[in-house]
């Protein structure tokens, strides 16, 4: 079986819409793959409604945490997405989403960049806007060749001189709602230090105490050596080992699949889901 478990679709910072993402999967031989926009699941049911036959869907989002003034992301899986508490704090984060980015956009202009609320807004689409939407707009400026390169202290990564602040929730916090919908935890990408200040170990051993169930270690932001270190420390604190692709569509160089989970932690993800359950694709329209 080959697992993916960490995509983004246009319901987001994605490039594809939530049934090019599925299609695309399908196509690049995939068996599962987990839809985990940012803070939300409006993309799911446009994936479900033409799931392919063989590929199966895992409902789940990536939401926006901060612990200690550093920005982390904890990927959550089959949690119940009515859950009223968890409903409400992804809602709370994504409200804050366009006032941050319009911030973002007054600095861009105070440097001299002329990006606009109406470009920005334009590349989002649908989706909840987010930095990446905001750096695209400098890619189509000319300003950066890519959009990694607009995730620097000299544009937009955290500390970097148009970076703005948005509410993010703490962890813990993040944790406990997850688990009271149903869900399963999974600290995403925790050691990409290029994209700004990384937690410290000492921090996931704390969370795992409170009940993280994994982290992601085989990333496209994580070297060899990182990888090794991250396995150790999992192994270490009895956290399950999942890999990914972060697919964004043309918005990053990453391919599906290009970094997949063993069955045997998908299946133990699946075992400690109580809110939601994997969906097999019955060959969609």
């Amino acid at each position: 079986m080959r697992i993916d478990l960490h995509t983004h679709s246009t319901a987001s910072d994605g490039t594809d819409t939530p049934a090019e993402l599925v299609r695309k999967a399908s196509a690049a031989g995939l068996d599962v793959i987990a839809l985990t926009d940012h803070d939300t699941t409006r993309g799911h049911a446009e994936a479900l409604s033409v799931l392919p036959a063989g590929l199966t869907l895992v409902p789940g989002a990536e939401l926006s945490c901060r612990l200690d003034g550093i920005s982390m992301h904890m990927l959550a899986y089959l949690f119940d997405p009515e859950e009223p508490a968890l409903l409400a704090e992804r809602e709370l984060v994504r409200d804050d989403r366009v006032p941050r980015a319009q911030g973002m956009i007054a600095k861009l202009n105070a440097l001299g960049v002329p990006v606009t609320w109406e470009q920005v807004a334009r590349i989002a689409g649908d989706g909840s806007v987010g930095r990446p939407h905001v750096a695209s707009a400098l890619v189509e400026l000319g300003v950066v060749p890519t959009v990694g390169d607009a995730f620097t202290r000299d544009w937009l990564a955290d500390g970097g001189r148009a970076h703005m602040e948005k509410h993010e929730t703490d962890p813990f916090e993040a944790l406990r709602l997850v688990r009271n919908a149903g869900g399963v935890t999974v600290f995403a990408h925790p050691a990409a230090d290029k994209r700004g200040r990384t937690v410290p170990e000492s921090a996931i051993a704390e969370l795992a105490e409170a009940g993280l169930d994994g982290i992601e270690v085989d990333h496209m932001d994580h070297d060899r050596e990182t990888r090794a270190r991250l396995r150790g420390l999992a192994k270490e604190l009895g956290l399950l080992v999942t890999g990914s692709s972060d697919y964004h569509g043309s918005r990053k160089t990453c391919v599906l699949g290009e970094f997949t989970t063993d069955p045997e932690v998908y299946g133990e993800i699946t075992r400690r889901a109580t809110g939601a359950f994997p969906v097999p694709g019955a060959g969609g329209a």
